[in-house]
């Protein structure tokens, strides 16, 4: 199955958004300072919506030719790999996922190819009950069907500008609302239409040496996000040692340069990541191929057990 490169880089700058959010909050942040406000207004709650958003769509692309069966496998290995992370990062989503896409992505899947637009209403309203029950990961649901009925339905490339335009004047009116009655609505509000601003606008900017950079990342998103997590646990005496929180920024520039060049090695010499193979391997019961043939283009892998 041919990669989706968009889909790849628009999931790597999600993980990179992720490393940076989740080392900021893993530090100690008294006294607060500046940059504790600048991530906090412009850049936490603004990417696992992308991530969910993309979870929802990669759901409807392993069906393109695989069995609801092997899907729930897949789900089923997905929770057990998010157990193993959350005995050492008990904030981990990933078994989040693996449960709203069993509950929720499963049964919809049967629907979304003949009501698109009704899947999408539901997961907009899914989304507005999550906010007013306090937001945060009870949002994952909504996104997921928002990301499925999107997909269906394919709107026009011409609507990236006016919804760039629209999501950007929303999220700066929202923030500066939100800075100034400390609403949690507002701000969740805020980060899902930062969200939505963030990935149009890169969609809009999108060229071949930015997405160079961003799809190894995205390509082996499981495999950096693991990685990314293990490096801020080991990282955490250093962080809430400075008081400056601009080790935050430093360490998230170095983990996603290494895991940029890791990734950028391996995908040459192989298809899947290490993390992403034991995945494939794990829902199919037997390992899948995974080494490249010479002269093989990496971006065209052999039919394959479901896209990451």
């Amino acid at each position: 199955m041919t990669r989706i490169r968009e889909l790849d880089a628009l999931r790597g700058f999600a993980v990179g958004g992720i490393m940076l959010v989740n080392t900021w909050q893993h530090t100690a942040k008294e006294p607060r300072v500046g940059l504790d406000w600048t991530i906090e207004a412009l850049f936490q709650s603004r990417f696992y919506p992308i991530f969910s958003l993309l979870f929802g769509i990669s759901f409807l692309l392993f069906l393109r030719g695989n069995s609801r069966w092997a899907l729930l496998s897949r789900l089923f290995w997905l929770f057990g790999i998010g157990l193993v992370q959350h005995t050492f990062y008990p904030g981990e989503v990933l078994t989040d996922y693996a449960f709203w896409g069993a509950v929720v992505l499963l049964p919809v899947s049967f629907l979304v190819g003949r009501v698109p637009l009704l899947v999408l209403g539901a997961g907009v309203v899914a989304i507005v009950v999550a906010v007013r029950m306090g937001g945060g990961a009870q949002i994952i649901p909504g996104v997921f069907l928002v990301g499925m009925g999107l997909w269906r339905l394919r709107p026009s490339r011409r609507l990236l500008l006016p919804g760039f335009g629209v999501a950007a004047l929303a999220t700066a009116l929202l923030t500066a609302e939100w800075a100034s009655t400390d609403e949690w609505w507002v701000y969740s509000v805020a980060a899902l239409t930062g969200a939505a601003a963030y990935a149009l606008g890169l969609l809009l900017v999108l060229r071949p040496w930015l997405s160079a950079v961003l799809e190894p990342l995205g390509r082996m998103a499981l495999t950096n996000y693991v990685s990314g997590t293990a490096v801020i646990v080991l990282a955490t005496p250093l962080l809430d040692a400075d008081p400056t929180r601009w080790s935050v920024v430093g360490l998230t520039l170095a983990t996603l340069v290494v895991q940029f060049l890791g990734s950028r090695w391996w995908l040459a010499r192989y298809r899947y990541g290490p993390l992403e193979w034991i995945w494939r391997s794990l829902t199919w019961f037997r390992p899948v191929p995974n080494r490249l043939e010479s002269g093989r283009d990496h971006n065209r892998p052999l039919p394959d057990p479901g896209v990451s």
